[in-house]
């Protein structure tokens, strides 16, 4: 990658990132956004789901030394908080040792994440650019003034979509033959909602948890922020009974929070400005293949926009900007350089939009069976005991740099053997014993 001059369309959270990356590495970086200014405007909120920023997330950033800014606007969460419909929290701790996934504010991740790029020469934004088409053979791109309605086209060295689910860098390359794409939409719609600091400005709910309402067919979550406040998200199917479309006035909603989610209702004053203000949207998984053509190359959910149960989105975006940044020094040839990129991350976001959909499985009716929880407790066991050296689908999925290949290959494996396990009288005295090497060897050998 000799050329230097790098075209980043989207100033989201993974384009600001990589314009980070890719001024260290000495290009000349200009970043389009379709947006305005967030540091001017804002950030659009009543449709965002708060970020969870894990072992993958913080490696990226850590590599480029944004870390220690970004630890500043985040909240370690070191377990989850179940809310069952009696009142009662069960608890589950993520990892060991005090592990800990971080709440953030999209929006102020974002904002910080700009600011950062934006401080370097090298790298300048574009506010207000839409990117009405590409052409590949010129290396072109014709961006329209979302204000101005003015026109405009600029030749780049290489072109990076980072433009989101939707992205316009990709949609012009499915022209092109042979390219793979799909997209699905789950029947579940999600609402953000709000539960505001306490009058001094305290938690009131525990700050450093996760917080779940399953509730068989639908939930809720809330996680917290610095201000003391939680962003809560409710996910309800679109259609049926106890769906989005059957809540349609402030009765209708009062009743339905009265019945499901009682010990939360006093916590949330705004609770019936918020669902009718803030909109429903949609949630869906792409893929797609190459990630490349020719000059370009897509990163985050561009490539591979999954559902968010299992916070790894933006982590996962973020691993993209990393491995990338490994493979430049492996390959200097540029055809060599996307193409290994594309087989890489290609298997890796297969895997993890897979555990996102099974985990929304998990969060929403798994959670509050007896059965599924004594497998946790079980596997919380296993994990205390220093003996068995194991290591959970989750702690490899959140608290390490694996492969979601290996995490989601492993998972399988450890599943069946904790609802093996779960039949087990003895399996505690066996586990404090040192006497479970049967179940390991034929599942995880």
């Amino acid at each position: 990658m000799s050329q230097k001059k790098v075209t980043i369309i989207g100033g989201g959270l993974v384009g600001a990132l990589q314009a980070c990356y890719m001024q260290r590495r000495g290009y000349k970086v200009d970043v389009y956004e379709s947006r305005g200014d967030m540091r001017k405007v804002g950030y659009i909120g009543g449709r965002s789901i708060n970020l969870a920023l894990s072992t993958r997330g913080w490696t990226a950033l850590e590599k480029i030394g944004l870390d220690g800014e970004i630890k500043k606007i985040a909240i370690p969460m070191y377990g989850r908080a179940i809310h069952m419909t009696d009142g009662t929290v069960n608890y589950q701790p993520y990892g060991k040792e005090n592990q800990a996934i971080y709440s953030v504010s999209r929006g102020e991740l974002n904002k910080k994440l700009v600011e950062l790029a934006d401080s370097y020469e090298n790298v300048d934004f574009h506010f207000n650019q839409f990117c009405k088409n590409i052409n590949f053979q010129k290396s072109e791109i014709n961006f329209v003034n979302t204000q101005t309605q003015e026109n405009n086209t600029i030749a780049s060295d290489f072109i990076m979509g980072t433009d989101g689910a939707f992205s316009r860098v990709r949609q012009a390359i499915q022209t092109v033959p042979r390219f793979q794409y799909s997209q699905y939409y789950i029947d579940y719609g999600y609402k953000e909602l709000f539960i505001p600091a306490g009058p001094n400005g305290e938690f009131l709910l525990d700050k450093n948890s996760l917080h779940i309402w399953p509730r068989g067919q639908f939930m809720m979550i809330a996680l917290p922020n610095l201000d003391g406040s939680f962003t809560c998200t409710l996910f309800l199917p679109f259609e049926g009974e106890m769906a989005f479309d059957d809540l349609n006035n402030e009765t209708q909603v009062k009743a339905y929070f009265d019945r499901y989610f009682p010990d939360v209702v006093a916590l949330m004053p705004s609770l019936i400005k918020d669902f009718f203000k803030n909109p429903t949207s949609a949630l869906v998984t792409v893929r797609c293949y190459p990630w490349h053509h020719k000059n370009s190359l897509l990163l985050g959910d561009a490539a591979h926009a999954i559902v968010p149960f299992f916070g790894q989105g933006m982590n996962c975006g973020f691993e993209d900007a990393r491995i990338l940044d490994e493979l430049i020094d492996i390959y200097p040839d540029q055809n060599e350089l996307f193409q290994a990129y594309s087989q890489q991350r290609k298997e890796n976001g297969d895997a993890i939009a897979q555990m996102a959909l099974d985990n929304f499985i998990e969060m929403r009716d798994k959670v509050g069976i007896p059965e599924f929880l004594e497998m946790k407790h079980i596997e919380h066991e296993i994990m205390e005991n220093p003996i068995y050296n194991y290591t959970s689908m989750y702690q490899y999925v959140s608290f390490s740099n694996e492969s979601y290949a290996f995490a989601y290959d492993i998972g399988k494996k450890q599943y069946a053997m904790l609802e093996e396990m779960a039949k087990d009288k003895e399996i505690y005295s066996k586990i404090k014993n040192n006497q479970i090497q049967d179940y390991l060897d034929r599942y995880l050998r």
